[in-house]
């Protein structure tokens, strides 16, 4: 199968057994959906600190470097090519910013008509009205000041050299962007390098007890997506198989033409279907020989899932990490 040993992500590592992998699968899960959902309504700084935390983990792990150099190594080139093609794109605002004070001609064109009375010469007491305009033009040169320095260290476009134009919204797009390609991908394949398909549905099956007083078929869903997860290796050396029987032949698809590849096509998709039917209809007749008519009856519990020290201390961990989330993000 070497199709499934080839794939980057998705795999689950035997050997070693990290301190990731002794930690209970509810646990582990609980951290998986804070990651996803932490996310949402979250600033640029969390959502850099997500990727920050998800590596360190990783680092902190031991998992052994030719794993999470291949899985690591291509997310964060493709999240490198989002951030830089978002962030040389357009950010869609095509707004005219206007200044906030007036122009010199709209401060004249805004002046009285009527001309304001002068004071005497004799009369050493100034008027209320000369007081008022003079506190008035200080007040606007102190705030035209105070604009100029603000527009000094604010600058909307951030390099603009060429046709290439960043500004604040389009790097803020891409650092989104980019941050939340490898935040779902890589913390989803961390969980799955760490957790085995079983453990996975006996946790998701020990969460899903309450749903049981609503006559919810918990333990039928928990069946179903184990036998999904064994099913994906299958699926795999099929494919693995049509194709090598599809190399081996040597067929020019230039003699064959448009239609006659598609035609070829047709009949190994076809085949693939067949081929994973009569796989499934084997599965449930081994599975009806060994007495598994339903799933409340014959059950094999594979792990006996219990709370430790360690998955107490990761849950404390994981009310920090929330604390942290409404502080910071």
């Amino acid at each position: 199968m070497d199709l499934l040993r080839s794939l980057p992500l998705g795999l689950y590592l035997e050997q070693p057994q990290t301190w990731l992998h002794k930690l209970d699968p509810r646990v582990k899960f609980g951290w998986l959906m804070s990651f996803l959902t932490t996310y949402i309504f979250a600033n640029t700084i969390w959502r850099v600190i997500l990727v920050l935390v998800l590596i360190f983990i990783t680092l902190l792990a031991w998992i052994p470097r030719r794993v999470w150099r291949q899985q690591m190594g291509w997310l964060l080139t493709l999240c490198f090519f989002v951030l830089a093609i978002a962030s040389i794109s357009p950010d869609g605002l095509g707004v005219k910013y206007q200044p906030r004070l007036p122009t010199t001609a709209t401060a004249e064109s805004l002046k009285p008509v009527n001309p304001v009375p002068t004071q005497s010469p004799t009369s050493q007491t100034p008027s209320p009205v000369n007081t008022a305009i003079a506190v008035d033009k200080k007040l606007q040169s102190l705030q035209s000041i105070s604009t100029a320095k603000t527009a000094k260290k604010y600058r909307y476009v951030l390099f603009h050299q060429g046709p290439i134009k960043i500004t604040r919204r389009s790097f803020d797009l891409a650092v989104r962007l980019s941050t939340i390609v490898f935040t779902v991908i890589y913390g989803t394949n961390l969980y799955l390098l760490t957790t085995a398909p079983e453990e996975i549905t006996a946790g998701i099956e020990s969460l899903m007890q309450p749903l049981r007083r609503l006559k919810i078929p918990v333990t039928e869903i928990a069946l179903t997506l184990t036998l999904s997860l064994r099913f994906i290796p299958l699926v795999l050396e099929e494919v693995q198989n049509l194709g090598r029987s599809i190399v081996t032949r040597a067929i020019n698809w230039k003699k064959l033409g448009w239609k006659g590849s598609v035609k070829v096509w047709m009949m190994v998709a076809e085949r693939l279907l067949e081929n994973l039917l009569l796989r499934a209809s084997q599965m449930a007749g081994a599975m009806m020989v060994r007495g598994f008519t339903s799933p409340n009856e014959h059950r094999v519990q594979w792990h006996n899932l219990q709370l430790k020290g360690g998955d107490w201390l990761a849950l404390m961990a994981l009310l920090l990490f929330w604390g942290a989330r409404l502080v910071v993000g």
